[in-house]
């Protein structure tokens, strides 16, 4: 797997990382959606950098001109809830890309720390032959990405799959490693050292589901 870490380069987006992890900004629910949103343009913007180009001819007022644009069929997929912003971020770059949803949430058994990945909820278009980015702001154990990839391939196979992450763990990640296609890249702000006992990333945000858009009653 190709990993882009967005963080080894100073840039703007150190700033709405910084927000997004400020215990005394984060609680400011829309800040911390744009912030989020904000991350998959920037993301999106050194994705593109990957995707087939074709030229075509523009015409101008004055002329023509030529002009290497994406020739990629993508379809965009987020997992819900906290991947809402993110798509959103996404899709403002590539705004003719089709769309896909689709849940995953943890859940505990035995009201303990252990818990399993739940997916209940897809609704996809085809993804044969196309390019999939698979989207979700936290990358903690890599479960989750590695879950909701299982359930979307009865919607076929794609040509290439991007999956875009906003802060992940070193654990994740090298799960990530071990069970998508070597040529998989994964476009990611921020990597953390390591997970708590409950699967949480340490230092990380908290819970971004519920920073996003508020708590939600445990099930």
């Amino acid at each position: 797997m190709h990993v882009h870490h967005l963080l080894n380069n100073n840039s703007i987006a150190n700033k709405f990382i910084a927000q997004l992890r400020d215990v005394n900004v984060q609680q400011d629910r829309m800040r911390f959606r744009r912030n989020i949103e904000r991350l998959g343009e920037i993301l999106s913007y050194e994705l593109s950098s990957k995707l087939q180009y074709t030229t075509k001819d523009i015409s101008t007022p004055l002329g023509t001109s030529k002009i290497d644009i994406p020739a990629n069929d993508i379809v965009i997929c987020s997992i819900l809830r906290a991947g809402v912003p993110l798509h959103n971020g996404i899709l403002n770059y590539f705004d003719d890309a089709e769309n896909s949803f689709i849940s995953a949430y943890r859940h505990h058994p035995n009201d303990g720390e252990e818990f399993e990945i739940k997916v209940e909820y897809l609704a996809s278009p085809s993804l044969n032959g196309k390019t999939l980015i698979l989207a979700d702001p936290m990358l903690a154990t890599g479960r989750s990405f590695v879950n909701v990839m299982q359930a979307l391939k009865q919607m076929g196979t794609p040509k290439e799959i991007h999956l875009v992450a906003v802060i992940g763990a070193e654990e994740g990640l090298k799960l990530l490693d071990d069970e998508f296609p070597q040529n998989t890249h994964l476009w990611i702000a921020a990597i953390d050292p390591k997970l708590d006992d409950r699967g949480y990333i340490v230092p990380g945000l908290g819970d971004a589901s519920d920073l996003c858009f508020g708590s939600k009653k445990q099930h």
